[in-house]
């Protein structure tokens, strides 16, 4: 009789899962343990205390967490099932049984999977007989729920799968599974790091432009529950009634990507199997059992190291001595070179299980040197055009403008003349490349009491989002002077006549703008130590008043070289926006000088100040009131808006 091929092996199956019993039988145990919380919860507050949406709500917020637990559930499964060919004696054995590879390869895979599955099953039972006693059943919620965990599941069993046979060490197969799901976002991180040190403007630390070779932590952001909820008016037992939002059906939001990465989770399964047929048993015990991979592996982590290695040897040696926000390249490349060295000596070391791999490796370490020498290069010269790109108007989705203590959003739809001007004001920025960086040195060396009292500094931060759902984010440290605030055509003034415009001004209080509604806001009197909440009413009637302070002049004009706020009156006054589809918050403090008239009548007129709470902070705190106390309060250092003062106009912070 002719004999057959077989490829599952049934008595191997049973073995793993019998041998390894412990590890998927505490995980289900853990997992038992949510539905019987939810069951003693319903005990306590009625057998109908949720809903079938709420049962659903919670699968699929399991299904949000289900990434983060198989990152490390999963890779425990597949080390277990894969330790043989960690070992030369285990992988030995294995491979002279009377089953040929493509047999072990989907036993040992299935038997796995399963024990990836067996916790997921337990939990998910429990789950329905409490949803069932509860009548909560939801058949959809279910069915999606469990096609989700397949999913997630079968793609990380089979990514760590994969890692099992690229190594052929158990201590490397850890490393090297998470470097294969971070990669991508830890390169994003050091990389835009790094440029940051380089390249002028450039303030993105993540671009996030490739985290879908991420799969943890794009999943996670992406799969999530989208609940749709309903008013309902409810009466309380004494006949109180009151408002309450009820949930009525959930959706699970991206859940397509579940099914993308399961079919990548295939297509690394199948490459495992490749791997596995021409794989040397040899190789057990080698951190890299893949022949062409070494050199992928030699050369990665020296890359690695001389950013992240080279980045901390600058921090440490040459940070304290840096002229300005910009490395200076000469240094860094000498830490970069250090970094790189090590890491490609440590590489090596690892991979030939030797201290001895310094002969004749002269060129693979010049190739590193190299590299580290060009990435510096351009990164200093700009030569991919990054310190010059200013988006078209065309590209568009959004403009954000952050400066002179304030923020605007803008849309080239409805704010097309504002767009322009911006546009135009960074391009004048990026052309006076050199002068800004210089100016910024000089004050590195200069010490505070011989500054320039003509020459002050502010911050410009730019936030263009693309219609292609990109962001470019552009960050400046800006010498002002007096000269060239009266020159046209430079940036000082241009951001100037921006800043300072009639139409800027408005926006800062929202007039005239059919989006914006003012809902309350707040007032604190310094000589009484009171404060008020206030109305929508009351808000609406300030804003009127301060809008008109600044058609007659009185409000509004931000004075670069004066932000000494000494001369206002000793009140707080803050008003709140709501947008009228309730999809965003902001906010204005705005500070009373004796100049607003119209802003301090609408005030006694409220009831809000007496005569007695009119006056200034300098005479308020004619002793201690120092310009040097204000500045260590208010400080707007690092681009970030802390506080909002003027000489005699405020500023409006959107909140982050």
């Amino acid at each position: 009789m002719q004999s057959k091929t077989s490829c599952f092996n049934g008595t191997l199956f049973r073995k793993n899962l019998t041998r390894f019993w412990p590890l998927w039988g505490l995980a289900s145990f853990i997992g038992a343990l949510f539905p019987l919380a939810v069951l003693l919860d319903m005990v306590h507050r009625g057998r109908t205390a949720f809903t079938a949406a709420q049962f659903t709500q919670m699968y699929y917020e399991v299904v949000s967490a289900v990434p983060v637990i198989d990152l490390v559930y999963a890779a425990l499964c597949a080390m277990a099932v894969w330790s043989y060919l960690y070992n030369a004696r285990s992988v030995g054995l294995m491979h002279t049984l009377p089953i040929r590879r493509e047999g072990l390869f989907l036993t040992n895979f299935l038997s796995g999977f399963s024990m990836t599955l067996i916790p997921y099953a337990v939990t998910g039972t429990l789950c329905v007989i409490v949803s069932l006693c509860g009548g909560a059943f939801d058949a959809k919620g279910l069915a999606v729920t469990v096609l989700a965990v397949l999913g997630e599941s079968f793609f990380y069993f089979s990514s760590a799968t994969f890692v099992a046979f690229i190594t052929g060490n158990a201590f490397a197969m850890p490393p090297l599974y998470a470097l294969l799901h971070f990669l991508a976002v830890l390169l994003d991180w050091l990389i835009s790091s790094f440029a940051q040190g380089f390249i002028f403007g450039f303030s993105t630390s993540y671009t996030g432009v490739v985290e879908w070779l991420s799969p943890t932590v794009y999943l996670v952001s992406r799969v999530h529950p989208d609940g749709q909820y309903t008013e309902v008016q409810q009466t309380l037992a004494d006949g109180t009634s009151y408002t309450d939002r009820v949930l009525t059906s959930v959706d699970l939001e991206n859940f397509w990507l579940v099914g993308v990465y399961a079919l990548v989770g295939l297509v690394l399964a199948a490459l495992a199997l490749l791997l596995y047929r021409r794989r040397r048993s040899e190789t057990a015990g080698d951190v890299v059992a893949v022949g062409w991979l070494r050199p992928v592996f030699r050369y990665g982590v020296a890359g690695l190291c001389a950013l992240l290695g080279g980045q901390l040897l600058y921090s440490l040696f040459w940070y304290g001595f840096q002229q300005g926000n910009y490395y200076d390249t000469l240094p860094m490349v000498v830490c970069l070179l250090a970094a790189g060295t090590i890491g490609y000596y440590g590489a090596s070391m690892l991979l030939a299980k030797s201290l001895k791999v310094f002969r004749g490796s002269w060129k693979g370490l010049a190739v590193v040197l190299a590299g580290c020498a060009l990435v510096c290069c351009v990164l200093h010269f700009d030569l991919l055009g990054v310190a010059d790109r200013v988006p078209e108007a065309g590209q568009l989705q959004t403009l954000e403008v952050r400066t002179a203590d304030n923020s605007y959003t803008l849309t080239p739809e409805q704010d097309g003349d504002l767009v322009e001007q911006v546009r135009t004001l960074h391009q004048a920025v990026v052309a006076d490349e050199a002068y800004i960086r210089e100016m910024e040195s000089l004050q590195y060396s200069t010490l505070s009491e011989d500054e320039d009292p003509d020459t002050t500094f502010t911050g410009l931060s730019l936030t263009y989002v693309l219609k292609s759902g990109a962001r470019v984010d552009r960050w400046y440290h800006l010498p002002i002077t007096r000269d060239r605030l009266a020159q046209p055509g430079t940036y000082d003034h241009l951001l100037d006549q921006f800043v300072n415009s009639d139409t800027v001004k408005a926006r800062r209080l929202h007039l005239n703008d059919s989006r914006w509604t003012p809902d309350g806001g707040s007032l604190y009197v310094e000589a009484r130590n009171e404060g008020y909440d206030l109305g929508s009413r009351e808000a609406a009637s300030i804003l009127e008043a301060v809008g008109r302070d600044l058609d007659a002049g009185h409000w509004g004009e931000y004075d670069w070289f004066d932000v000494d706020n000494n001369g206002d009156y000793a009140l707080s006054l803050d008003l709140s926006f709501a947008e009228l589809d309730d999809s965003g918050r902001d906010w204005i403090s705005i500070n009373i000088s004796p100049e607003m008239a119209e802003t301090v009548d609408c005030l006694q007129a409220l009831g809000l100040v007496t005569d007695a709470d009119l006056v200034t902070w300098h005479e308020l705190y004619a002793e201690s009131y120092t310009q040097d106390y204000e500045d260590a309060v208010y400080d707007t250092s690092g681009g970030e808006t802390v506080a909002v003062f003027g000489a005699a106009g405020s500023a409006a912070v959107s909140p982050a």
